[in-house]
């Protein structure tokens, strides 16, 4: 792989340039059809039929990147460990624009941005008389929410990228220029504010079936995690306590909702709990790439026994640092990662009810495997399962204890470390709920690692390092154990100061650098309108 600052130059835009159609056609995530080609043309008569409109903007339209992509990332990031010879580029440090699942994760967000933009920009002047004015609000407000938080992964991801608020524009002439860093990042704080300005807002109760589509709150998370990013720590904190204070969301097993656990945010049951911010609504409905696929990515299969629903399991494990990450008594331990023992009474297998973790055959060789999103063969309790052994149980995109985070490192705010009240009782409740004694003082390395375990496999670490510096980000790195269980292996990233003021850049795919030269220009300025 290059870096540009580890890495070196890249990247652009794929086959995303079109005026998309949209799938599924039922307002409910969990009663939906699998249309998949319904066009904005003659369609939008009726509120529900407006409110379905961006259903297929929560699952289908990132599934090339879910898929393996992103999970590549945490294996480049030291958190997971495969051998897998299709996602095992980023373990050392060798993935380039030649990777095909590189190139999926790519063409994936680039399809949620065009999607995303032909609602924007033609969903008004297609709906009925009798359509609510406040709905098709509502609705565009997601399709902002979704071009911001695609356009977010593609500049952590890429850098420099294209900007395209209409397909339209560049549907004759497909040779596009990237934009530099700032400008994306403006279009995202952009995004996201109109959103917050067109959504309505939620008050998310124990009636998970209502809190699937992003709300009010869920793009102020999510700006206040894009203020953090840019170092706006003023805003990033306001941002934050606007949601805390709302009362919007909750953590499971805290002090607002103390019967329930951390445990319980991975169960299918509880979908769209009060922790979720934004997930992805993962549905089976008879078409490949609509159901979530990390049971089978994720679960334990060896030779007597797997928790897969497919003939194989286990493309991911757990690296050999993330097995002994973990402090005594932390509760997150078990339910984050699995090791050799431990037992899952609730977990069904291929010889039945309950699961103890085996010595050998573990995924990859691991020496254990990977618990969260791992709910176990087809059971009442895992929901159904499709043609290719994919489930429907919901992926986080944010969560409500990784805000409490952010509002404590934005109170941080850079300094060494801090005593606030605010950013105690926002670190203290994610720690305290995961059994671990309260501090009362942080540093940002206290918030750094407070992330790494709170969110472990769920694709942040990889960005974490990205945001620190690099000198550090590198002796981490090269200090990971990148093996598996029967061979230690270390990997040094390269690493130039000349590119000291970039991140962890993928190159872009090689197939759309072929198509459009223009991605390896230098970036030009953007034009906001």
């Amino acid at each position: 792989m290059k870096y540009k600052t580890f890495f070196n130059a890249y990247k652009l835009l794929s086959a995303a340039i079109v005026f998309l159609v949209f799938g599924s056609c039922s307002q409910d995530f969990t009663n939906r059809p699998p249309e998949d080609a319904i066009s904005l043309d003659a369609y939008y008569s009726s509120n529900d039929q407006v409110a379905s409109a961006t259903n297929g903007l929560y699952s289908r339209s990132w599934f090339q990147l879910y898929n393996k992509f992103f999970w590549a990332l945490e294996v480049g990031s030291g958190n997971m460990y495969s051998g897998s010879p299709d996602v095992a580029g980023l373990r050392t440090f060798s993935m380039n624009g030649s990777d095909p699942e590189l190139a999926n994760g790519w063409a994936a967000l680039w399809a949620n941005v065009a999607q995303a933009n032909a609602i924007i920009n033609f969903l008004q002047s297609r709906v009925g008389a009798g359509v609510d004015p406040a709905v098709v609000q509502n609705t565009i407000g997601e399709a902002y929410f979704i071009r911001a938080t695609a356009y977010f992964d593609l500049v952590r991801i890429w850098g420099p990228v294209p900007i395209i608020e209409n397909n339209l524009d560049y549907s004759s002439n497909p040779n596009i220029n990237t934009n530099p860093e700032a400008d994306v990042y403006k279009l995202i704080v952009k995004d996201y504010l109109t959103a917050i300005s067109k959504l309505a807002a939620k008050n998310r109760g124990a009636n998970y079936g209502n809190n699937g589509h992003v709300s009010k709150g869920s793009a102020k998370a999510m700006l206040a995690k894009v203020y953090l990013y840019q170092k706006d720590y003023p805003k990033a904190k306001a941002m934050a306590e606007d949601v805390i204070n709302s009362g919007e969301f909750k953590l499971l097993g805290g002090d607002q909702l103390p019967s329930k656990s951390f445990a319980d945010l991975f169960l299918y049951k509880n979908n769209n709990n009060e922790e979720s911010i934004f997930a992805l609504q993962w549905k089976g409905d008879g078409n490949y790439g609509s159901a979530n696929n990390c049971n089978t990515q994720f679960g334990i299969s060896s030779s007597t026994v797997s928790t897969s629903n497919a003939s194989y399991g286990g493309v991911f494990g757990p690296s050999q640092e993330v097995m002994t990450l973990y402090a005594p008594g932390d509760l997150r331990k078990h339910e984050t990662v699995m090791t050799p023992g431990d037992t899952y009474p609730d977990i069904k297998t291929t010889t039945g009810n309950g699961f103890t973790v085996p010595a050998q055959d573990n995924a990859q060789g691991s020496g254990g495997g990977i618990k969260k999103y791992c709910i176990g063969v087809k059971s009442d309790a895992t929901g159904p399962v499709d043609a290719w052994a994919m489930m429907d149980n919901t992926a986080y995109v944010m969560r409500y204890a990784e805000l409490l985070l952010i509002q404590a490192e934005a109170t941080l705010a850079g300094g060494a470390s801090t005593s606030d009240a605010g950013a105690l009782r926002s670190f203290n409740a994610v720690r305290t709920r995961a059994g671990l004694s309260s501090k009362t003082s942080i540093t940002f390395d206290d918030i750094f690692k407070e992330r790494r375990l709170e969110l472990c496999f769920e694709g942040d670490y990889w960005f974490d390092l990205g945001r620190i510096d690099k000198t550090k980000a590198i002796a981490i790195m090269s200090a990971q154990n990148r093996g598996n269980k029967n061979s230690a292996e270390y990997y040094t990233p390269i690493y130039s100061a000349s590119h000291a003021a970039n991140d962890f850049y993928m190159d872009y795919p090689d197939n759309d650098v072929a198509k459009n030269p223009k991605l390896l220009d230098a970036p030009v300025p953007y034009t906001f309108k």
